[in-house]
């Protein structure tokens, strides 16, 4: 039985899935003061957030049950992530269940600033008829500088060229290729700044993209240039922002977020040309609902079934790519279990390369796999893909990951070696064309065997004799052979041989083959129901 807490407004639809599943318990306790919640956490696998709930990490520190945050909506400055971290605990957000609603709301500000329509709104309630005075401009032609493609980014390019704008964008992370798919113009920022007619921001608040506009940013933009901010508050410099709005360098600024919320003392609330909301951008309806019906389904197959999506102290990966990259995990997880069953001494080096077709992905993602998969063979801590690169560091565990163009003929491999006190060991595997996984290097030896099931595992002189005596034995014992690998490097030299079997190999019978004079390192290695 999982227990979940709720600790922040979900919509109903969202608790509902929840109360659904027969192995969950929710409890929904809203407005908990801190020492409230620190009381309570320890009872719980998962906590539900918004923005209102404060994980610290004195909260995480007490919360030794706890292994999903799942944050309802974009942002999750509200949780200590680095504490979330270095406890092993997956934090997850919804980045996709409120983009239309975002993309939408920054549209709506554009709107607003190009034709002046909550000043007007506000003066004809006032029973005045002031035409002359919001007198607004056409969209069309303008050049709209989107700084952040990602998602909310991308929707809104889609949405603006349809009024006829042209659109230049910022993101560092953008590929050529994406920029060409959305007809996008990927420059510089300074360069975005000075041929923007209109800017809107769509970037997480990180250490980078803290007022990331400021005075000095503000001068190299068009006089009269109008900015946008539904992402995170504090990406403007607010109080620049205020300044060039009276100089007239800012035409009108329109901000749904802002640095401190709410924002009550703010001096952009007392200027005319400035627009403001609090904080709707994922507020409609339909966001709501979506938030929370998927943080609910994304919390419940991390504790049930391990499966992560949208984890932001994890390597990003959307459901079209992890799938895309499942058969190189399953890859990453036979290659790893194999050295894990060859080793039990504390690791010293992790190096592992990627060669031909894998380099094109996302391998941080599979490096993250095999170190996890490693260090929890070789320690008894909790140990997954959040915490591991922290508790490899603390061990002084050197990890590293290079790149080659190609192995021999193979379109694509991945090398792992370790370093254990003066022992190394190494293996390399691949992927065939059905997704397969062989594994084709065993300490530099060549071979070629499938990635699967029992292997029975030794190094060998490469001399007459040695495989028929090791057949017999297994022969004698009922224990059937389907396939065999011999790998080496120089004739009559020492070679590796991989049997693989079809059942279990009783005790009594390695140690009758380990007897066999010449024979070292010899091991079953289990690969069955890896990754």
């Amino acid at each position: 039985m999982f227990n979940i807490l709720i600790s922040d407004k979900l919509a109903q639809q969202g608790v509902d899935i929840f109360k659904a599943e027969q192995d969950i318990q929710v409890d929904v306790k809203l407005g908990l003061k801190p020492d409230e919640l620190r009381n309570m956490i320890g009872n719980y696998d998962a906590l539900v957030v918004r923005s209102e709930t404060q994980v610290t990490a004195e909260v995480i520190a007490v919360a030794k049950k706890l292994k999903v945050i799942g944050r309802a909506g974009v942002g999750f400055d509200n949780i200590d992530i680095p504490a979330a971290t270095r406890a092993g605990i997956i934090v997850m957000n919804t980045p996709d269940a409120n983009t239309i609603s975002a993309a939408e709301h920054t549209m709506a500000l554009i709107l607003s600033l190009a034709r002046n329509i909550p000043q007007a709104n506000a003066s004809l309630l006032a029973k005045k008829w002031e035409r002359s005075k919001f007198v607004g401009v056409e969209l069309l032609g303008k050049t709209l500088g989107i700084i952040g493609l990602g998602r909310i980014g991308a929707e809104v390019s889609s949405r603006s060229k349809s009024f006829g704008m042209k659109i230049v964008a910022y993101d560092p992370y953008a590929s050529s290729d994406r920029a060409k798919e959305l007809g996008v113009e990927l420059c510089d920022l300074k360069t975005l700044l000075s041929r923007s007619d209109i800017i809107t921001v769509h970037v997480p608040i990180t250490k980078d993209t803290r007022q990331l506009i400021g005075t000095e940013e503000l001068k190299l933009c068009k006089k009269g240039v109008r900015i946008v901010n539904v992402a995170r508050g504090g990406i403007y410099d607010e109080a620049a922002v205020a300044e060039a709005l009276k100089s007239g360098q800012v035409a009108g600024a329109a901000f749904d977020v802002f640095s401190k919320e709410p924002p009550t003392d703010n001096p952009l609330l007392d200027l005319p040309n400035f627009i403001a909301t609090p904080h709707l951008g994922a507020s409609t309806e339909e966001a709501q609902i979506n938030v929370g019906m998927v943080v609910a389904r994304q919390i419940i197959e991390a504790l049930r079934n391990g499966t992560i999506f949208n984890a932001v102290n994890l390597p990003a990966l959307d459901a079209r790519e992890r799938e895309h990259l499942q058969p190189y995990f399953t890859l990453c997880d036979k290659l790893a279990a194999f050295l894990s069953q060859g080793t039990r001494d504390k690791l010293d080096a992790i190096h592992i390369t990627y060669s031909g077709d894998v380099t094109r992905e996302k391998t941080p993602a599979l490096t993250l796999a095999i170190l996890k998969d490693l260090l929890a063979s070789s320690y008894q801590e909790n140990i997954n893909y959040v915490n591991a690169p922290i508790l490899a560091k603390e061990r002084g565990i050197k990890v590293t990951e290079s790149m080659t163009d190609h192995f021999g003929s193979y379109t694509n491999s991945i090398l792992i070696e370790i370093e254990s006190g003066a022992a190394r060991h190494s293996i390399r595997g691949t992927l065939l064309i059905d997704a397969t996984p062989r594994i084709v290097e065993i300490d530099k030896y060549r071979v070629d065997v499938p990635a699967e099931g029992t292997l029975l595992v030794f190094f060998n002189p490469d001399i007459p004799g040695i495989l028929g005596k090791v057949s017999t034995i297994l022969g004698n014992a009922r224990v059937n052979i389907a396939g065999l690998a011999n790998g080496r490097i120089e004739p009559g030299k020492d070679a590796v041989t991989v049997i693989s079997v079809d059942n279990e190999v009783p005790a009594e019978v390695i140690k009758t083959i380990s007897a066999i004079a010449g024979l070292k390192h010899v091991r079953l290695v289990s690969l069955r129901d890896q990754g």
